[in-house]
């Protein structure tokens, strides 16, 4: 039986800021504060894998990387609804994604859990080079924090 509650942290960690999803979740992996009915995945670039491990869940919340004109390491809330995804996709790779598009598959496949919540966090740089920058980095414990907020864990970082 899968938890009704799951955390999914999406990106790439050999591309900089873009591996602020994962990290996160990576952080959050290593409390023993989390609510028994959550659950915590690093996805790494998601695709259509987000299909399956969003399947019969009642809240999915999604951390990820995200170009919203703001300044670097702001972390803003979203839904799906109040968000559109400017993503440029080539479709020549099946882990290529868009997560808006999947969230519609998953709508008209029946499968769409009915709470989704995406965090996304303004890069300070993509580029090819293992860890996060300086700027993003001393914000982990923040990022975390405002997770542990909206699944109410025990304590917050």
């Amino acid at each position: 039986m899968v938890a009704p509650t799951v955390v999914i942290g999406l990106g790439n960690p050999m591309m900089t800021d873009e591996g602020i999803g994962v990290a996160i979740v990576e952080r959050l992996q290593q409390s023993a504060d989390l609510p028994d009915d959550v659950e915590v995945i690093d996805l790494g670039t998601g695709g259509l894998s987000v299909l399956h491990e969003i399947k019969g869940r009642s809240k999915v919340v999604f951390v990820d990387c995200a170009y919203m004109d703001a300044t670097p390491a702001t972390m803003r809330r979203f839904t799906p609804d109040e968000v559109r995804s400017a993503k440029l996709q080539t479709r020549l790779s099946l882990h290529e994604g868009d997560l808006l598009q999947t969230l519609e598959l998953a709508k008209q496949l029946g499968d769409l859990p009915p709470e989704i919540v995406i965090f996304g966090i303004e890069p300070e740089q993509v580029t090819f080079n293992l860890g996060l920058s300086d700027v993003l980095k001393p914000r982990l414990d923040d990022y975390v924090a405002k997770i542990c907020q909206e699944l109410r864990c025990a304590k917050s970082f």
